[in-house]
């Protein structure tokens, strides 16, 4: 992790105002699609930065997919979508090795998951064998066929969305695989305001078919090592330790948070301080985003949930009871 390092450090040819120039134009890009989410855009692109995975769920329709293609299509960079069925195959994810007549060797076919952008579409309707394909991709970035490793582009991240499990033909994910998403988002449905100006945008066609590349592979690297050198105090690890260590503890909880979703909450919570035009996070960064990146991983006892409880309540419950660090030890030249 960088988080020691000092802000100071950051690049003069790279810095924060560059990020912010490139961040506002594809959050631009992307809201000319997607209408009156600011927030789910927001969460969408703190991920991209943060070197992250990104899980929408929702009902049918609220424009998750939409969300999804339209990140995807703001970069110019290699995109892959991949439609989640009952029949499909891990190899179609990955990639086969085929037997060339010719040479009479075996040839590596790379798979969908070989792309900058993957868009994994009702990621939750195939079954849990083809979704474990992902793990090796999505925490490692490469992937393993017959013995031999094979690198994953950079900047590489899967963008899936999935209908919620009690929708009919879904199977749920591995706790393994939603363990890898740093974060997961609900559209919710648009106000009415902003569903009146998507029927006048799509009436006669769709926005996604207008949107033009605003960044492109090389830029987003060059952000994303901006957003690694963001400094993070001592106490709003600390803080974020607390935090994560209050779900495994909690009484409403049979699964808490791994050690994977504490250092994803940092590496949030330094792409939120980078947007907000911070050199350094704050436990305000880390209070923010930790709904969005800790309830999808946690699971429910059995009593919490016959008293209609869910993880997103649980977490904030948790958020109002952990004790904030002292303001001046999160602020740079504190000790830590």
């Amino acid at each position: 992790m960088t988080t020691d390092t000092s802000p100071e450090a950051l690049p003069e040819d790279v810095g924060l105002d560059a990020l912010g120039v490139s961040a506002a134009r594809i959050r631009r890009a992307v809201e000319t699609v997607i209408e009156g989410k600011p927030d789910v855009v927001r969460l969408a692109l703190t991920v991209l930065l943060a070197e992250g995975h990104l899980l929408i769920e929702d009902v049918p329709g609220v424009g998750k997919t939409m969300l999804a293609k339209s990140l995807a299509k703001a970069l110019d960079c290699s995109v892959r979508r991949i439609q989640f069925t009952p029949d499909l195959l891990p190899s179609d994810v990955t990639g086969v090795s085929v037997y060339n007549q010719e040479t009479r060797e075996f040839e590596f076919k790379p798979g969908a998951i070989f792309a900058n952008i993957v868009v994994g579409d009702e990621i939750n309707r195939a079954s849990p064998k083809t979704q474990s394909a992902l793990l090796e991709c999505m925490e490692e970035r490469q992937v393993t066929v017959d013995g031999t490793t094979y690198e994953l582009a950079a900047p590489f991240m899967v963008v899936a969305t999935q209908n919620p499990v009690e929708m009919e033909g879904t199977y749920p994910l591995p706790e393994a695989q939603r363990d890898r998403f740093m974060a997961r988002v609900s559209m919710g449905y648009p106000d009415p305001d902003s569903e009146l100006a998507m029927l006048d945008s799509q009436s006669s066609g769709t926005p996604l078919a207008d949107l033009t590349p605003v960044a492109d592979a090389q830029e987003i690297a060059g952000l994303i090592d901006v957003v690694k050198r963001i400094h993070v105090a001592e106490s709003v690890r600390r803080y974020a330790i607390a935090l994560v260590s209050a779900t495994r503890t909690s009484p409403d909880l049979r699964l808490g948070a791994s050690p994977r979703a504490t250092l994803h909450l940092l590496r949030a919570a330094k792409a939120a301080a980078a947007l907000d035009d911070r050199q350094y996070a704050l436990p305000d960064d880390v209070q923010r985003l930790a709904v969005a990146v800790l309830a999808h991983r946690l699971l429910l006892t059995a009593e919490a949930q016959i008293s209609r409880r869910t993880a997103a309540q649980v977490v904030a419950d948790l958020v109002a009871r952990t004790p904030l660090p002292d303001a001046r030890a999160s602020t740079p030249g504190s000790t830590g």
